[in-house]
């Protein structure tokens, strides 16, 4: 039997809240313990189920996993059975997995080997795999398909340096090459790399257990191999995407809200993108204060058009975050588009939002033209289903904000992405259950 959250909308919220780690930057941290013998502790990991599943895999692989206290663990990859990757448990771990596919960088470049099904993960439309492995073929690997979605990949010598520009700059797909580059014989340059903050985490950690990495926060990295890499300690940043919906969430509701130890100078466009929303923000040392707003006004551009809210690769707007911008639309002042490029199904939950009494035209897969109710009629609660992580947590801040009692089923999407979401709204005063 699946859970369902029961939400009583229309009351201000307010406190502190802290965001968790970040989950996009625990799936690639996570995954690069299996480039040394050496152990490797990490903390500030969320306690959400993608990750705790990827933590769970590699423990079934031979990783010597420890749980050291809260958030933190030690992982030892020193003994690893290539052997379980054959295992039909195997199999079905890594389906159920979207993070799952970064092993095949670190498992290729120290053991010469790795297989994996096509990995599962958010419908949000086709996220093709190509980039992860072109790159690992130009690094030597040689990859077979078995049936329509099983891969095998292997090279018969080391890894060797290559230059590559990638199709796509793929968060994932940069962090599984960076990953078989820093032990491969020679020098990789990799061009049109992804620059995410978590990115750089991950390189910075790497260069602590002895890689060498240059342009790191720039999207060309050049890469000279080493031999081998030491064990090392690594503190995961806060995650961005909670930080953006508890901005959200606060302007929807209107309350004050106090975002803690967001490590703002890694947030790059969120916050003035939130305030183009007409969201007031304010700095408090290393925390976001929210105040309680009765309205906000979207801003136009300086001759009048209405603004657009994209997204981008870094250092661009996340595309994580466009869910959140449009459910904070709805109930401004103001019109604005929303253009989600990435992702062509990503935008299909706001026929929930229009069943609670939102203006919006979805003009085609990926744009949606939003008019503000400038908070003169209250969404109204109503039954819907979560369709995946971010889109879950934008249907649950509109919930919120709603009149009336809203049911939200398949919670699971949203615990997949947001540790403890409905004990830490609970503590703001948040009327949230789940069923």
């Amino acid at each position: 039997m699946s859970a369902a959250f029961e939400v009583i909308g229309g009351q201000p919220l307010r406190g502190e809240i802290v965001p968790q780690g970040a989950k996009n930057e625990a799936l690639q941290i996570i995954c690069a313990v299996l480039v040394t013998a050496e152990p490797v502790t990490i903390s500030n990991i969320p306690d959400i189920r993608d990750v705790n599943k990827l933590i769970e895999l590699l423990a079934d692989m031979g990783v010597k996993v420890e749980r050291l206290g809260g958030d933190t663990y030690r992982f030892q990859a020193d003994d690893v059975n290539l052997q379980y990757l054959d295992t039909p448990a195997f199999v079905k771990q890594a389906r159920e997995l979207r993070g799952s596919v970064m092993i095949l960088g670190p498992m290729l470049a120290r053991f010469g080997k790795c297989q994996l099904p096509k990995p599962g993960g958010d419908k949000i439309g086709r996220r093709p795999l190509d980039t992860h492995f072109v790159g690992l073929q130009k690094l030597g690997g040689e990859l077979k398909v078995e049936g329509t979605d099983f891969y095998k990949i292997s090279s018969p010598g080391k890894l060797h340096g290559a230059h590559m520009l990638l199709d796509e700059a793929s968060v994932t797909g940069t962090a599984n090459i960076v990953m078989g580059a820093v032990l491969a014989e020679g020098t990789t340059t990799i061009y049109n790399a992804a620059c995410e903050p978590y990115l750089q985490q991950l390189c910075k950690m790497l260069v602590r257990m002895g890689a060498k990495i240059q342009g790191i926060g720039s999207n060309l990295l050049t890469i000279e191999g080493v031999e081998r890499l030491g064990g090392t300690e690594h503190r995961m940043l806060p995650d961005m995407i909670e930080i953006g919906s508890f901005i959200g969430l606060a302007a929807m509701t209107g309350s004050e809200i106090t975002i803690k130890d967001c490590q703002i100078p890694e947030l790059g466009l969120i916050p003035d993108t939130f305030r183009k929303l007409g969201i007031k923000l304010e700095y408090r040392g290393d925390d976001i204060y929210v105040p309680a707003q009765d309205r906000y006004e979207i801003a136009t551009y300086l001759d009048g058009s209405i603004l657009t809210v994209s997204d981008h690769t870094w250092p661009g707007f996340t595309p994580d975050l466009l869910s959140i911008a449009l459910v904070v639309a709805t109930q401004a002042k103001g019109t604005v588009l929303i253009h989600q490029k990435m992702f062509e199904s990503r935008l299909f939950f706001v026929d929930k939002l229009i069943d609670m009494g939102a203006q919006i035209t979805l003009c085609d897969p990926h744009r949606a033209i939003v008019i503000g109710l400038d908070k003169r009629h209250a969404l109204r609660g109503i039954t819907m289903t979560s369709p995946d992580i971010r889109a879950g947590v934008a249907l649950l801040i509109a919930a919120l904000s709603a009149e009336g009692k809203s049911t939200i089923l398949n919670v699971e999407q949203i615990d997949r992405g947001y540790q403890n979401i409905d004990g830490r709204l609970q503590a703001l005063g948040a009327q949230i259950k789940r069923v």
